[in-house]
């Protein structure tokens, strides 16, 4: 018999081996292999050693409870390239590798359109909390109970609380000398003015509509070029009267309180003048600014429900007004130097100065306010502030 036909006559035979564990041989005459499998771990004393968790015999054997992972965890790691991607996270495919991805989160005003793609959700929309959508960006306004609104409201009841208290004193006392010689028809169109600027208060707090920011655009400016063209008619008045005594006994013209009316009056309707052509070339109306409060979280994103005046349109609006009381003051250095019994003319000197000072303030503080609310109340104290004066 040959090594070949005794090889054949043990093929799928058992052979007693010598340790008891039988010996077998497959198709191919090859004895199956046996293998232990180690793993180099880190034991509880901190020492290193080969531990081994499980074996090989004709098919895998592993012990996954004696395993170590990295970290020292037990848990068995995933054997995939990428992670599904949570809501509001985008797949940036790995080039080259179309089965792996890294995953981006929709960020900032950004939702999550598909799984490959974000797209920024619309001007008057912010993402959702897990940025899968948009929703509506909340609409606020300026509210009476706001701190920004209370102050001003107080301060605004308190003055029209004193010029109803003087007007109805200059009515009482209407034909007393003292009265009429303060001028009591300029005087009355005065306290008309400073009433208006203390009442516009509460339009610039009230909710912006059609009607609301109609009205703002008219009283705005209109309380106060009443207040300076009362006044830059007195001091001018004061003015000629002195100056037309240098040179003649006789009196100047248009000094009777009715000339002084109609002075006044047309002074005033070049106000109104001016915002008629506005109300033409650009009719009132609110809108919802987006831009104002439009943070870099979204969550705290707000649109501004306002009226359509701009700061430039504001500014040119109390333009008028502010040219009124620069040539006032003008005229109150002029009359600085006349006699003490003609005592309207100091006290209007000193008002004009300090409401120069005031108005030097406001535009810094206007212009470098980014809130709008914080610009409302700042335009309506600076309204009252200047009545007050």
């Amino acid at each position: 018999m040959g090594v070949m036909d005794l090889f054949w006559s043990y093929e799928g035979a058992l052979v007693g081996g010598s340790a008891g564990i039988p010996v077998t041989f497959n198709e191919n005459g090859d004895a199956p292999g046996h293998y232990d499998i180690y793993q180099y771990q880190v034991k509880d004393n901190a020492t290193r050693a080969y531990s081994v968790i499980g074996e090989w015999a004709n098919k895998l054997h592993l012990n996954i409870h004696t395993m170590q992972w990295p970290s020292g965890s037990r848990q068995v790691p995933a054997s995939i390239c990428s992670l599904p991607c949570k809501p509001g996270e985008r797949k940036k495919i790995v080039k080259g590798i179309p089965c792996c991805w890294h995953c981006e989160l929709c960020d900032g005003y950004q939702y999550q359109v598909d799984k490959y793609n974000c797209k920024i959700c619309h001007f008057d929309m912010r993402p959702n909390e897990n940025h899968t959508g948009c929703r509506p960006i909340p609409i606020v306004k300026l509210e009476w109970y706001s701190p920004w609104a209370v102050a001003p409201v107080f301060f605004a009841i308190i003055g029209i609380i004193a010029t109803l208290f003087v007007v109805i004193t200059f009515i009482r006392y209407n034909d007393t000398p003292i009265v009429k010689a303060s001028g009591r028809e300029l005087s009355y169109v005065l306290l008309t003015g400073i009433f208006l600027c203390y009442a516009i208060t509460f339009l610039m707090i009230a909710e912006p509509d059609v009607a609301i920011c109609s009205m703002r655009r008219i009283f705005l400016g209109l309380g106060m070029s009443i207040s300076y063209a009362a006044l830059l008619t007195k001091t001018n008045r004061i003015y000629r009267i002195f100056e037309q005594g240098k040179k003649s006994v006789s009196a100047p013209r248009f000094i009777s309180p009715a000339s002084q009316l109609m002075i006044t009056f047309s002074f005033i309707s070049v106000q109104l003048l001016g915002v008629c052509i506005w109300f033409i070339a650009d009719p009132p109306h609110s809108y919802i600014d987006y831009d104002d409060q439009k943070t870099a979280n979204p969550q705290f994103a707000r649109g501004i429900l306002k009226c359509d005046i701009s700061d430039l349109s504001l500014i040119c609006l109390l333009g008028y007004s502010m040219l009124l009381m620069v040539t006032c003051t003008v005229y109150a250095i002029k009359t600085r130097g006349v006699p003490e019994t003609f005592n309207e003319a100091k006290p209007i000197g000193f008002t004009m100065y300090t409401t120069c000072i005031v108005w030097l303030a406001f535009i810094p503080i206007f212009f470098g306010t980014a809130q709008s609310a914080e610009k409302v109340s700042t335009t309506a104290l600076q309204s009252y502030t200047l009545c007050h004066h």
